[in-house]
C-alpha cells in the first residue's frame, strides 16, 4: 500500500478524512495515482466542508484537493504549526482560503 485515506467521525457537519504514506516506499508519479485511489475509495458524497489530516507531499495535497474541489463548500488542511485547518479552496460566502478553523 503507497498511500491511505479513511474518514474520521466529527461531532459536526464537515468530513474529516485522514491521509498517510504507506510502508512502501514511493515517488510522487506512483503517490498521486494511489492518494487519488484511496480518496476514491471513500465513495464521499460532498457537502459543507472537507478537512484533511495527515501527511501529503505538495503533489498529493494539490490532486486530493482538486478530486473533491466540487464535492465540497471549502477544502481545508491541518497545520500542525498552528494546529489549526487552513482552507485553501473555498466555494462558500462565508469561509475563505486562509481562514482557520479548529
Amino acid at each position: 500500500m503507497l498511500y491511505s485515506a479513511r474518514v474520521i467521525p466529527r461531532a459536526d457537519d464537515l468530513t474529516l478524512v485522514k491521509v498517510e504514506f504507506g510502508d512502501e516506499p514511493a515517488n510522487n508519479d506512483r503517490l498521486v495515482p494511489a492518494a487519488i485511489a484511496a480518496l476514491n475509495s471513500l465513495e464521499l458524497a460532498g457537502g459543507r466542508g472537507i478537512l484533511f489530516n495527515g501527511a501529503a507531499s505538495l503533489p498529493v495535497a494539490l490532486a486530493l484537493a482538486h478530486s473533491v474541489a466540487h464535492l465540497y463548500q471549502f477544502v481545508a488542511w491541518f497545520d500542525p504549526k498552528v494546529s489549526r485547518y487552513v482552507v485553501g479552496i473555498s466555494h462558500a460566502p462565508d469561509v475563505r482560503p486562509g481562514d482557520l478553523l479548529v
